[in-house]
């Protein structure tokens, strides 16, 4: 996904939900931080968006039925927004305080609030799916995130001791 089309669906969830103000939590957050991204997360054709505030679940379900996979914007476009609610992620402690602020022309006056760097790197190293490890190695590759952030970051999250080991040895591997 590029910008463009990263503000386009910004734009679009903005004015599907009535708000001025989206939750990304997904790859396409990066936006948010990085001017160019790693093919890992450009060939994405898809943003996370929720709401911070409100009734989340209504609002992700009016995402998915409006500007959703197979609705008539991705069938135009051939990207979408994937509605989420904030607990899509399993965060570190303190995520939203550290959200990053995206606005643009192209935003039309909606703000996404994005997930910092190490924040999402952690929530993919969590997930574990194979396109999720595939996308940390890249922000591991281009110094986006840092060792002791992300060791620190992760002390503070409340996980299965099987995941954590695992997520430990994510970190561990990726400095060796």
């Amino acid at each position: 996904m590029t910008r463009d089309q990263f503000e386009h669906a910004v734009r679009a969830a903005g004015g599907v939900l009535g708000v001025r103000e989206v939750l990304v939590i997904g790859s396409q957050a990066l936006h948010a931080a990085v001017d160019r991204l790693p093919l890992e997360a450009i060939r994405s054709v898809e943003v996370d968006v929720g709401v911070l505030d409100g009734d989340a679940d209504a609002m992700a379900d009016l995402i998915d039925g409006s500007i959703g996979e197979a609705s008539m914007f991705h069938d135009t476009f051939g990207y979408y927004a994937q509605g989420v609610v904030p607990t899509t992620a399993i965060l570190p402690e303190g995520w939203r305080v550290r959200l990053i602020r995206f606005e643009s022309p192209g935003t039309n006056g909606v703000t996404a609030w994005c997930l910092e760097p190490h924040d999402l790197w952690l929530s993919k190293a969590v997930a574990g799916r194979d396109k999720d490890l595939e996308f940390c190695r890249a922000l591991l590759k281009l110094g986006i995130v840092s060792r002791s952030t992300l060791t620190e970051r992760l002390a503070t999250m409340a996980l299965d001791p099987r995941v954590r080991d695992a997520v430990e040895g994510r970190i561990r591997a990726s400095w060796a």
